[in-house]
């Protein structure tokens, strides 16, 4: 990375650059004070902030803000059930009237 330069080193270059300006023809034209850079400043400057453009492009934001603030509180707790007993089906043997076994058949 590049040290900056300071203050002193930035003056002493522009003051280099200037001199060499000079040296090889160049001119400064020195400008008196209170002289506008417009050609026509009878005219007040534009405004950049124009109010009433401003307030027709505005949009309310309310019922965004009272949307997110919602979505930011804690939702409150569902009611749990009991839980739901997840028990295997099981093989149970089915005997006949005189106890022999006739079939097995899954009960849940």
């Amino acid at each position: 990375m590049k040290p900056a330069k300071s203050k002193k080193e930035q003056r002493q270059e522009l003051d280099a650059q200037m001199r060499e300006y000079l040296e090889h023809g160049g001119a400064i034209n020195e400008v008196p004070r209170g002289i506008s850079g417009r050609t026509d400043n009878r005219q007040p400057l534009p405004h950049v902030f124009d109010k009433k453009a401003e307030s027709d492009t505005r949009t309310p934001v309310s019922e965004e803000i009272a949307a997110i603030e919602e979505r930011r509180k804690p939702k409150p707790p569902e009611r749990l059930a009991q839980p739901k007993k997840h028990t295997r089906a099981r093989k149970k043997i089915i005997y006949d009237e005189f106890g022999e076994p006739l079939r097995w058949e899954w009960e849940s």
